[in-house]
């Protein structure tokens, strides 16, 4: 897997964070009627699509870059659903544990 320097990801994540607004104000299903407080964003991990709600101040942990750059890798930016990352769900769930205290 190639490593990105951060130059390289700016983009990326300006990508996502345009991505996360349009969906936001399209209100599509994922968001509607769900309780995403504010400052975080939905995600669908593994082969299951389990969601999760994530912190939006984890765009910027290095962890979830690499995931950020897995969903690139198999989906690319422009797609209707809501963001997957396709990682084997206890490893979501292991950085999980980690980062929600330290970071």
């Amino acid at each position: 897997m190639a490593i990105r320097n951060k130059a390289s990801q700016a983009p990326s994540l300006k990508q996502i964070l345009k991505s996360l607004g349009k969906k936001k104000q399209r209100r599509n299903h994922d968001m509607e009627g769900e309780d995403v407080p504010r400052g975080h964003f939905p995600v669908y991990v593994g082969e299951n699509r389990s969601r999760y709600v994530v912190p939006i101040s984890w765009l910027t942990h290095p962890q979830f870059q690499t995931f950020l750059q897995q969903a690139e890798d198999e989906f690319g930016f422009v797609h209707d659903t809501a963001l997957t990352i396709p990682c084997d769900e206890l490893l979501f769930r292991s950085f999980i544990s980690t980062s929600r205290h330290n970071y």
